[in-house]
Parts: structure tokens; C-alpha cells; sequence
């Protein structure tokens, strides 16, 4: 009876210093151990869902082609906030905004265009709306090239090649992947040949 008494006192006295170790190990760390929130690893922090624009399909609060989401590091997560203060989050604080990239829209629709390329490019009315009144005038004398061009520029305005002209990007009635248009130009890296 007394081994088991004795016993049980260790075994509390164990659970006493293991509850003592883990609470005032927080308060061991040092401020210059600390990362910065921002550079937490993924799992290490929540981000919310950004909030989109119903007419645009993009997030609300784009500027610049980037748009912020509020990120919450998760519980016990002790890292330096954007002003330099150290906090142990509970995983209901934002700990730091992460940049996400948009497209800058300004009222083309791509259904619209598309529609119009199919139905009225021989006219040159896709070149109109999207801001080449030039080639939709163009295209309207020529009725639409003889038809090459008005094939050409239906290919060329599905696969979005062929955009606004003030360089903005299409809205797409979905939020989520779009095609990426990729350029070679002088500034693009590329890689030596190596041959025989």
C-alpha cells in the first residue's frame, strides 16, 4: 500500500514539473530567437479567403496587381509581428497580411468579346469593343479580311492573345485559374547551350 502511495506521489510530482517546464517555456524564449510571422512555414498559419468583387471576380481590395488576405499564425505560435512586437498566438489574432496576386480589370467581358468575334467579328464589332476602332474599321471594309482575319482574331481572342486595349485583362466569370500569357523578351533568362 505504501509502494503504490509512494508511487502515485512520484508520478504527480512528475505531472507537477512537466506542466511547470511546458507553461514557463514560453516565457524562456528570447526576442532575438523569434522569426518573423511572414516567414512562418505553410502549416504554421491559416489564411482567410479574400474577399471577391461579384462584378470584377477578383479580389476586392486589388491594387497594383496584389491584393492582401489576413493570416493567422495557429496556437502557440510565438513569432514578431509586422511592428516589431512579439506575441503567442491563440489562432484567433492576424499575425501578418500575405500578398496575393490579381489582374487589374476594367469592364471587358470575355464571354462578350468571344461572342462578338464569333457572330460579328466580320464586321470588325470585337475589334470596336475592345478598343481597336482602327482594325474594327479595318476589318468592317475588308469584311473581316475576306474571313481569314475574323478566324484569326476568333483564336486569338479565345485563347486571350489578344486582350483590351488599355492592357487590362478580360473579367472571367469565375474566380480561379486563368491562362498566363508568356513573353520572351531581352529580359528573360535564358539558359546556354551546351551541346557536342
Amino acid at each position: 500500500m505504501a509502494a503504490s502511495r509512494k508511487r502515485g506521489l512520484y508520478l504527480l510530482s512528475f505531472l507537477w514539473i512537466l506542466i511547470y517546464f511546458t507553461s514557463s517555456n514560453e516565457a524562456a524564449v528570447s526576442t532575438d530567437d523569434v522569426k518573423e510571422c511572414d516567414k512562418l512555414l505553410l502549416g504554421q498559419y491559416l489564411c482567410k479567403d479574400p474577399k471577391i468583387n461579384d462584378d470584377t471576380q477578383e479580389p476586392e481590395n486589388c491594387k497594383d496587381l496584389i491584393a492582401y488576405v489576413e493570416c493567422f499564425p495557429a496556437r502557440g505560435i510565438i513569432c514578431r509581428c509586422p511592428n516589431m512586437t512579439v506575441m503567442n498566438f491563440t489562432g484567433a489574432e492576424v499575425g501578418f497580411y500575405k500578398p496575393i496576386p490579381c489582374r487589374n480589370v476594367s469592364g471587358y467581358s470575355y464571354k462578350v468579346a468571344v461572342a462578338l468575334s464569333l457572330f460579328l467579328g466580320w464586321l470588325g464589332a470585337d475589334r470596336f469593343y475592345l478598343g481597336y476602332p482602327a482594325l474594327g474599321l479595318l476589318k468592317f471594309c475588308t469584311v473581316g479580311f475576306c474571313g481569314i482575319g475574323s478566324l484569326i482574331d476568333f483564336i486569338s481572342i479565345s485563347m486571350q492573345i489578344v486582350g483590351p486595349a488599355d492592357g487590362s485583362s478580360y473579367i472571367v466569370d469565375y474566380y480561379g485559374a486563368r491562362l498566363t500569357r508568356l513573353t520572351v523578351n531581352n529580359e528573360t533568362y535564358r539558359k546556354t547551350q551546351t551541346g557536342p
